[in-house]
């Protein structure tokens, strides 16, 4: 059975291996990129390297094959990110904002990200200001980890003071939504354009 286990530095390229075989709506994304760690610079690494006590994985006999990390203070995780990662990426990935979008590729639609981070919406921050994002390779998925993980990660949420927690999921990822419903994440209906995600909220007791 896997365990699950605080996230520790040496777990870095784990969480870039996992985000990008899961990079496609849950499914494996490498073959959609070039790069394969764009994916992990935006969804998985920053918070092994900026918040790694918002970080868990779960490891079995072959190492780790699954991740949730997240951040207490979403709007202080993004300005830490401002600060402290995307700078020296957008040093390395070029901007594509000069050619139309319908023309990216996977690898300049990552970059432009960098370049241009999406904050979290307002109203979903002011009342669930934790975020987390969460995935678990083939190998361990449907065997109850991602539950385990999930309470992991909440209780340390809850034990650092924070109200609510929230998250987002692409509405093409059927198996993530599936699971978050049944886990009992409340879905948001913010009057927004859709741009492709759904968003979930929690409250956490106090």
């Amino acid at each position: 059975m896997a365990r699950i286990r605080p996230y520790q530095s040496g777990d870095l390229d784990a969480l870039y291996d996992i985000a990008l075989k899961t990079g496609e709506a849950g499914d494996d994304a490498t073959h959609l990129y070039r790069d394969p760690r764009l994916v992990g610079h935006i969804y998985a690494a920053p918070y092994g390297e900026l918040e790694p006590r918002s970080a868990f994985v779960a490891e079995d006999d072959q190492g780790v094959a699954g991740y949730i990390v997240g951040a207490v203070d979403t709007r202080a995780f993004e300005a830490r990110c401002e600060e402290a990662w995307w700078p020296a990426l957008r040093g390395r990935y070029t901007d594509p904002d000069t050619q139309s979008p319908d023309t990216w590729t996977a690898d300049q639609t990552r970059a432009y990200q960098i370049h241009h981070p999406h904050p979290a919406p307002r109203r979903v921050v002011a009342l669930y200001p934790s975020h987390l994002h969460i995935n678990l390779l083939p190998r361990l998925q449907g065997q109850g980890v991602g539950r385990r993980m999930m309470d992991a990660w909440l209780g340390a949420m809850t034990a650092a003071g924070s109200p609510g927690a929230h998250l987002g999921v692409a509405t093409t990822n059927a198996r993530g939504l599936r699971f978050y419903r049944a886990y009992g994440w409340t879905q948001l209906e913010l009057g927004l354009p859709d741009l492709g995600s759904i968003w979930f909220g929690m409250m956490l007791p106090r």
